[in-house]
């Protein structure tokens, strides 16, 4: 438990988790502030989160003022809850009075006459020698009641009452609300029995007297000798009149809730207080009984030796231990290790220097500011804009021309969040970019691979330690022929396996890239020799492979040579001790050989350094194998990694190919996410626009995008209905001497003529941004971004403002 399960990485070969390449791991404790750190990391802990639409900054997050204005009863509402309710004050206090016109007929046509004296509109006549002597006067009680019940439901119906109850009741927090709604049942109960609230003097409501009257009427006053029957009329009508109030108030998630504190809280304790304790005195650890860990921890926190990556891992340490059920573990690692507990295996509690703003405790880190434009919601108006992983999940599109800020305002904060939460242990990390893009110092990862340089310390394993020859296949398929149109990743993968099938049976191992590229090209000693060493009879359906490969070989439609010409891309000088071949440093040491599939099952930082200048294909192949490598490894542990895995290709031309965005669509699924970023979607085949706006959840045009790259993402943010008004002026021309003498002098005096306005409100549907605005419109520093959130949430193309 002290390590969080990452010591004993599987997936790399002689160094299972391999240590930072850049200087020695970051001391124990993190320097100190020149200013009290420990009240500033614990204001940051205190501060609220509250939930927010996607893409919105939660740190500290406040519903902007136009928002809360918008939010306010119009004075329309309020008219329309007080204009319904005195008109049916009114028209009861006449009804009560019979004032109102025709009032008894209803009742007079559903009663026998004999109910009534004759020549009266409804006067009740006693019945000598009956059960009931006056049922008249039941029926007068039951037609009040009914007549009340419609009045009320019609003033609810018609009025803004319970708009008017939501706003002002449903909007307050525990407990508050509950108590509001308390107040208002005692006011509807002095209505129904005014004889139980002394201070009252009103007459009661017609409630009980019309109930009690039709079950006499209906089953005679023999029910009404059982005292008990009684009293569970009165419960019944008390409970109808508290249940809307108690629905208004949530009387019952506000008791279930109480009820869970007070067995969490300790002995002899007030629940409340326990609730209501600072995130800085980690209440969750005292719920569960850890008062130990929760005191350790505020010491230290207090003491300025705890930053924001510690408290977000102990959180993560913490939530995985209740998961787990390994509390007890937990609880002594905290105990003996205190702020350092469950420290990422490469030592290191924090990124030597930070260049955005981040919420470990969520995940997100800021990317820029919400516009205040007129299509932007009134929630997202002027507040923080935020990436974090629930919606890194959907993968995240990047579209703009160099210079526009896609690495320096986009790629590079998202790496540096990746890494910061994989310093917690929530998050595993691959970025893939050129040699020398500014995407963190080597002393921010835990392996950097430079490709084609004599220094790197780490290689890169071209079949990321699989066993299966088929999907070593399938990832060298997908590198080497993802992108021809000729040949294709499935084509290609048959050759492939026919050829490391019977390798890795005569060997024990994959062929390194050239040798694989003399087999390709049909090499007729190497093909001799390896079919040498399957001469024993257990080979024998490898021996059937191998031949297959040989009768293939030089025939008309082989893709062999077309692969063997792809991997010629990666068999040259520069790449010498690379991919697996025998390869030392340029201080002798070996290349250690990294296997991606290690980031499946530990918290690692990765970055992948491609070749640029003269190995730009290279440079694509590579991109395209790490994607597919990616894509494979993220299925292990799926349903069961804690840990949320992700990949950044800061250049993703070539990468995009049929089986790569089949690949995309399954990661959300995966608990891991791809970040592609692209100069413009013309890098990408036509064929596959559509299926890559449909892959990825979240999508970005950054300024000076072209009409033709706007025009695809205008299709993939489809129209939405709004509303346009329509001004149409017409010249007035009068009839009557002194009219048109005065519209003459009217002209004189402002030059226009008299006209009259017709306005027309139409409803039309329209793109939410289309190509042109994408294109001139954005100004520069800005992007237009629409997330989406792996529980289905939507945040529409909105206008951000990525230097805010």
């Amino acid at each position: 438990m002290d390590s969080d399960g990452t010591q004993d990485a599987r997936g790399t070969h002689a160094n299972p988790v391999p240590r930072p390449a850049g200087p020695p791991d970051a001391p124990r404790v993190p320097p100190q502030p020149g200013h009290s750190p420990g009240a500033l990391v614990a204001n940051w802990l205190n501060e609220r989160r509250p939930e927010a639409e996607p893409g919105i900054w939660r740190f500290g997050y406040q519903r902007p003022k136009a928002a809360r204005k918008a939010e306010r009863l119009s004075p329309v509402t309020v008219a329309g809850m007080l204009i319904p309710l005195v008109v049916g004050i009114v028209f009861w206090s006449f009804w009560r009075r019979g004032e109102v016109p025709y009032e008894f007929t209803v009742l007079r046509l559903f009663t026998p006459d004999d109910w009534w004296w004759g020549g009266t509109l409804a006067s009740p006549r006693e019945l000598e020698g009956q059960a009931i002597p006056n049922p008249g006067e039941h029926a007068l009680e039951i037609y009040s009641g009914i007549s009340f019940a419609v009045l009320v439901y019609i003033v609810i119906r018609l009025g803004s009452l319970l708009t008017f109850a939501r706003y002002f009741v449903g909007q307050k927090p525990q407990p508050a609300r509950a108590l509001i709604a308390a107040l208002g049942a005692l006011i509807a109960l002095s209505f129904v029995f005014p004889d139980a609230f002394p201070v009252v003097g009103w007459n009661p409501v017609p409630v009980v007297r019309p109930l009690f009257s039709l079950i006499l009427l209906s089953g005679g006053s023999e029910i009404f000798m059982s005292p008990w029957l009684t009293d569970l009329l009165y419960t019944l009508i008390t409970l109808l009149v508290l249940l809307p109030f108690a629905r208004l108030g949530g009387w019952l998630p506000l008791a279930r809730t109480w009820l869970a504190d007070r067995r969490r809280a300790p002995h002899g304790q007030d629940p409340a207080v326990v609730a209501e304790q600072p995130r800085a005195r980690w209440p969750e650890l005292r719920e569960a009984g850890q008062y130990q860990a929760a005191d350790l921890l505020a010491g230290e926190l207090l003491a300025g030796r705890m930053n924001d990556v510690d408290c977000a891992r102990i959180e993560h340490g913490w939530t995985r231990a209740r998961r787990l059920g390994r509390l007890a573990d937990f609880t002594d690692t905290v105990l003996r290790q205190g702020a350092a507990a469950f420290t990422h295996p490469s030592g290191a509690r924090d990124l030597a220097h930070r260049a955005a703003r981040h919420d470990l405790l969520t995940g997100q880190v800021r990317i820029g500011r919400w516009a205040e434009a007129e299509r932007t919601p009134l929630a997202y108006g002027g507040v923080g804009a935020a990436l974090g992983p629930e919606t890194l999940r959907t993968s995240l599109l990047v579209v703009g021309p160099s210079g526009a800020g896609k690495t320096r305002q986009v790629i590079a904060p998202v790496a540096e969040s990746l890494t910061l939460q994989a310093l917690t242990g929530s998050c595993a990390v691959v970025v893939v970019c050129g040699a020398g893009t500014p995407l963190g110092a080597d002393s921010a990862y835990d392996v950097v691979v430079r490709v084609g340089d004599p220094a790197s310390v780490h290689d890169l394993d071209p079949y990321a330690e699989v066993d299966d020859p088929d999907e070593a296949a399938g990832f060298l398929a997908e590198a080497l022929a993802g992108d021809l149109d000729t040949v294709g990743a499935e084509r290609a993968v048959r050759p492939l396996a026919q050829l490391l099938g019977p390798y890795r049976a005569a060997y024990g191992r994959f062929p390194t890239l050239p040798v694989l590229r003399e087999l390709l090209e049909g090499d007729p000693a190497g093909l001799a020799d390896l079919r040498a060493r399957l001469a024993d009879d257990r080979y024998a359906a490898m021996r059937r492979e191998l031949d297959a490969r040989v009768r293939q070989t030089g025939a008309p439609g082989d893709p062999g040579p077309a692969l063997a010409d792809r991997l010629a891309l990666l068999d040259r000088p520069a790449f010498d001790g690379f991919f697996g071949s025998a390869g030392f440093g340029s201080g002798g040491d070996a290349i250690r050989p990294f296997s991606l599939r290690a980031v499946a099952h530990h918290p690692l930082r990765v970055r992948i350094d491609l070749p640029r200048h003269g190995h730009e294909e290279a440079a694509r192949l590579l991109a395209r194998l790490v994607l597919a490598q990616f894509a494979r490894v993220a299925q292990e542990g799926e349903g069961v990694r804690d840990h949320f895995v992700s990949l950044v290709l800061d250049d993703a031309t070539g990468t995009v190919t049929p089986g790569s965005l089949r690949r995309i669509q399954r990661l959300r699924s995966q608990n891991a996410g791809v970040v592609l970023a692209l100069r413009s979607v013309s890098d990408v085949p036509e064929a596959l626009h559509g299926p890559l706006y449909g892959a990825v959840g979240c999508r970005m045009a950054l300024s000076g995008v072209t009409t033709w790259d706007g025009s695809r993402f205008a299709e993939a943010w489809g129209t939405e209905w709004v509303e346009t008004k329509d001004v149409a002026q017409h010249t007035v021309f009068a009839d009557q001497p002194m009219t048109r003498l005065m519209h003459s002098l009217r002209k004189l005096v402002t030059g226009k003529a008299v006209t009259t306005e017709a306005v027309t409100v139409r409803q039309v549907e329209r793109e939410r941004w289309s190509a042109s605005e994408l294109a001139h419109a954005v100004p520069p520093g800005h992007a237009v971004l629409s997330l989406t959130t792996v529980k289905g949430e939507h945040a529409p193309p909105l206008l951000v403002d990525l230097r805010g």
